[in-house]
């Protein structure tokens, strides 16, 4: 199921279970919680410093950034079939961001999805996993933003159309999804264990693009990390499963993937991984990382589609003539930079060998990369994929991605032209 559906369907059940539950609790306003920094939290420069590590970790800038936009000064589109959310303002403005806001309803709004003056936010807002930080955290991340200059401009409206722009209909589905209270350690693990079950789990709330969804919209825990879509992009199974996850992975592997964006024989990161990865795996300190790839170790295993297995043995000779459609457009628009077997020839980010992408027979991803290239920030070169999506018709691209797929994993590449239409929406 797409993600818009799934949005579609929490909001539908969350409508009836609104109507439901309006006679005890539609009237109630929200409480406020009593918040105070505990014994050990530091103080002055030390706290925004951080503050902002924090803020980092929990990747914050993402959302609340447009690109070329002023930081944490919102207004990223989130578009669905029935309208379009907005992220909001959260620079250190008094009208328009989160200046004026009490440390009380700041820490509400992190832990339990509720606005300034008590309405319901959406769970765009990855409140869910951030539901899991301490006090201490939420109140340093606080800290930092009063820091953050302040920027006079409101986000955009949401364009929502009835009923899904009544807020107050998240309530009955917080009733039954948000977590209760925050992370509390394992005493049977170690230290490290914890540091990163709390990173992958609550700051850096994995789940939300890994962790396949209910009916409901619901993280369904039980196949936690496991693997989803969003927006049309598969957000890869990372449990400890050899075959369709990161068993096989080394160490070594999960931490050069999440600092630097590639792991040789795995391939980069791309879309949102990537920007993960840029704006917030790479800046985090060796220890969170070492932390969150023990954590990672003890998954348990979940086998998914088969169909997305990563072949570990490169294919001795291509399984398509090299006079096809496909093959002709990789030599003349990828090989120089990939390779005529995809191991890079520019820089080792350029390798596509063994990416979850190229092993996908249905090539949901790769479509996309072609299509809308990657980059980061800078740009660099090097650095960057071109977009080929005014380059190439929609039976182009999907002869490219099958021989693509089909060069690396040899497998049968499935994609056809009309998945590469619906990709360009």
């Amino acid at each position: 199921m797409k993600r818009a559906t799934k949005v579609i369907a929490v909001l539908g059940a969350a409508t009836v279970l609104g109507a439901l539950g309006a006679g005890l609790f539609f009237f109630l306003p929200h409480s406020l919680p009593e918040v105070a920094p505990g014994p050990t939290q530091p103080t002055g420069a030390a706290l925004v410093e951080r503050g902002e590590y924090l803020t980092i970790a929990a990747d914050c800038a993402a959302c609340h950034t447009t690109r070329g936009g002023k930081p944490f000064a919102g207004g990223l589109p989130f578009k669905l079939p029935f309208g379009t959310i907005y992220s909001s303002n959260i620079t250190s403005d008094n009208e328009n961001g989160i200046g004026s806001w009490s440390d009380a309803e700041f820490v509400r709004a992190v832990r339990s999805g509720v606005g300034q003056h008590g309405e319901n936010l959406y769970p765009a807002f990855p409140y869910t996993s951030y539901a899991l930080l301490s006090t201490d955290d939420i109140l340093a991340i606080r800290a930092y933003l009063r820091t953050v200059a302040a920027v006079a401009a409101p986000a955009p409206e949401n364009s929502l159309s009835f009923p899904f722009n009544q807020r107050w209909l998240m309530r009955g589905w917080n009733l039954l999804f948000l977590p209760s209270s925050e992370f509390a350690a394992d005493p049977s693990r170690g230290d490290e264990w914890n540091r990163g079950a709390y990173l992958v789990e609550g700051l850096a709330h994995c789940g939300e693009c890994h962790t396949p969804r209910g009916l409901m919209f619901q993280r369904k825990q039980g196949e936690a990390l496991s693997g989803c879509e969003v927006d049309g992009w598969k957000a890869w199974n990372i449990t400890s499963d050899p075959e369709t996850g990161i068993g096989s992975w080394t160490d070594a592997d999960i931490t050069s993937f999440l600092s630097t964006g590639h792991a040789k024989g795995h391939g980069p990161a791309g879309s949102a991984m990537r920007e993960a990865v840029d704006l917030s795996f790479s800046k985090l300190p060796a220890a969170d990382i070492k932390a969150i790839v023990a954590y990672l170790r003890t998954v348990p295993p979940i086998a998914t589609d088969p169909a997305t297995r990563v072949v570990t043995e490169m294919p001795s000779s291509p399984s398509e003539p090299s006079n096809t459609l496909g093959a002709r457009i990789f030599a003349g628009a990828c090989s120089s930079c990939h390779g005529k077997d995809g191991s890079g020839l520019v820089n080792a980010r350029a390798s596509i060998q063994g990416a979850h992408a190229v092993n996908d027979q249905e090539g949901a991803n790769l479509i996309r990369v072609i299509l809308q290239g990657s980059s980061d920030e800078t740009k660099e070169p090097g650095r960057t994929m071109p977009a080929f999506k005014a380059i190439y018709s929609n039976q182009e691209v999907a002869a490219l991605a099958n021989y693509v797929i089909q060069r690396l994993s040899a497998k049968a590449g499935k994609v056809l032209p009309e998945d590469v239409a619906q990709a360009r929406e």
